[in-house]
């Protein structure tokens, strides 16, 4: 487990990673069609049996498209290599961020909350965009701040 902390905004809060998370991956084949069979291919890999913290990661390639990838944190060094599947670390560090309830209800709203935390002032510009799953319905958006920038 990893811990959060936050401190209150208007819409959005201020979380704290204390320590980076190595996760490995899913690609989706395409965004933001993929993002599903993405996570269902994923946790098809796992034992139903180990409590495990899922996460999406996007960012934007080079020709301005979105790469998204279905991600869970690595429980023991090499478990991304025993199912065949490329790593990725999640920074530790300040990160801006919004929570969203029952998120499946409306998904065009995770777009959008991405939409309004990356116009923020400050962030990483290589970072990407986090969403860490709480439970099956709630889900928190997070972009890293950039840790060489005045606030």
């Amino acid at each position: 487990m990893f811990a959060l902390k936050f401190t209150e905004g208007l819409q959005m809060e201020k979380y704290f990673l204390d320590r980076d998370i190595k996760v490995f991956c899913v690609l989706a084949e395409n965004f933001p069609e993929g993002i599903l069979k993405a996570h269902r291919t994923l946790h098809s890999l796992l034992p139903a049996d180990k409590m495990r913290n899922f996460f999406g990661i996007s960012n934007v390639n080079r020709e301005r498209e979105i790469i998204y990838k279905a991600a869970v944190e690595e429980l023991y060094e090499g478990e991304a290599q025993k199912y065949g599947c490329e790593t990725f670390i999640i920074r530790k560090g300040e990160y801006i961020s919004m929570y969203l309830t029952d998120f499946r209800s409306d998904v065009q709203n995770v777009g959008k909350t991405f939409q309004q935390l990356i116009s923020s002032p400050n962030i990483d510009p290589n970072g990407a965009c986090i969403e860490v799953y709480t439970n099956d319905t709630d889900m928190r958006c997070m972009v890293r701040l950039d840790s060489h920038s005045t606030n």
